[in-house]
């Protein structure tokens, strides 16, 4: 009897340690995203802010890298990669639009995908996004140069695998950056005859980004989701491990409509979730679309509801 009763309360203060440690935890995050959504720069939407960010269970949001040198919406939508949660599957998927894509934008004729965005900003981004694709669509995080470097240095870099062709394009963009933050000639150059598996720091990381001369665009939105994925899988590690780092690398020249409370239950969701699967994909999918030059512009002409029922189908399942 003594014996058992020793082991019910050795069990009940376990519990408590659990129940103890539970709470930190939580109160840790809970602090952790409030300082951070602190410096983020919050831009309603105002018709999208009506809507639940959720999507039949799938949490979709637009991710659009512009050009900018300084913070807001000039600039143009450099890339566009649609991520999509899915905290049922633990399955996280990123999805490349390409920019060259012929779309019909709302009120406006029918040009580039990247047009809509110099249009009307992430509002017409995500509404032409929705009546092209037929996915809801109505949440977006926007960053320019200097806030992706800083996110990539904040998880401490990222490791991939880069060919030798790629390592002195790196180099080549990297001119510019260091042009436009005044950095000194040379810096972060990598030794161009390196090729492999490669540690980058967040100029390199965003110089590796966008190359568009190794695989045309395709082969350049394959490395923005391979660095975006890999700053994915470093980020719940990050974050336990320095969180104050990577508190300093949440910039303010990141812009986005998502709440303070709905960032906090998508951090929440992928910490619970780790390790998930990360799948990748680009829109238009392999067969579905011609080169084709409409008005004098060279586009992708595209059909789009072979890409629907592929979108249908890796996101929710539906045949």
């Amino acid at each position: 009897m003594a014996k058992r009763k020793k082991k019910r309360n050795g069990l009940f203060r376990f519990l408590r340690v659990v129940v103890v440690v539970a709470a930190l935890l939580f109160l840790l995050v809970f602090g952790a995203v409030n300082l951070a959504y602190g410096k983020l720069t919050y831009e309603p939407v105002p018709d999208s802010q009506e809507k639940p960010s959720r999507s039949d269970g799938v949490v979709h949001i637009l991710l659009i890298g512009n050009d900018s040198r300084q913070n807001g919406a000039d600039g143009r939508s450099d890339a566009m990669i649609l991520l999509s949660v899915n905290p049922k599957t633990n399955r996280i998927q990123m999805t490349s639009l390409l920019r060259d894509m012929y779309v019909e934008i709302p009120g406006h004729e029918g040009n580039r995908l990247n047009a809509a965005y110099a249009y009307g900003g992430p509002a017409l981004l995500m509404e032409t996004v929705e009546q092209n694709l037929g996915i809801e669509v109505r949440r977006y995080v926007q960053v320019n140069f200097e806030a992706f470097a800083s996110l990539v240095d904040a998880v401490g870099g990222v490791d991939l695998d880069l060919t030798n062709e790629e390592v002195k394009w790196v180099n080549g963009y990297l001119v510019e950056y260091n042009m436009l933050t005044q950095r000194p000639e040379g810096t972060d150059y990598l030794d161009e005859n390196l090729s492999g598996t490669i540690h980058l720091n967040g100029p390199q990381a965003l110089a590796y980004s966008r190359n568009r001369y190794v695989g045309t665009d395709f082969g350049r939105t394959q490395r923005q989701r391979k660095v975006l994925s890999a700053v994915l899988e470093r980020l719940p590690r990050a974050f336990f491990a320095a969180p104050a780092t990577l508190m300093d690398g949440v910039h303010s020249q990141l812009t986005t409509n998502l709440t303070r409370s709905e960032c906090m239950g998508l951090i929440l969701q992928t910490c619970r979730a780790f390790p998930f699967e990360i799948v990748q994909c680009s829109i238009p999918i392999d067969g579905s679309w011609q080169s084709a030059k409409i008005r004098g512009m060279e586009v992708l002409q595209v059909d789009f509801e072979a890409n629907r029922e592929f979108l249908r189908e890796s996101l929710y399942g539906e045949k």
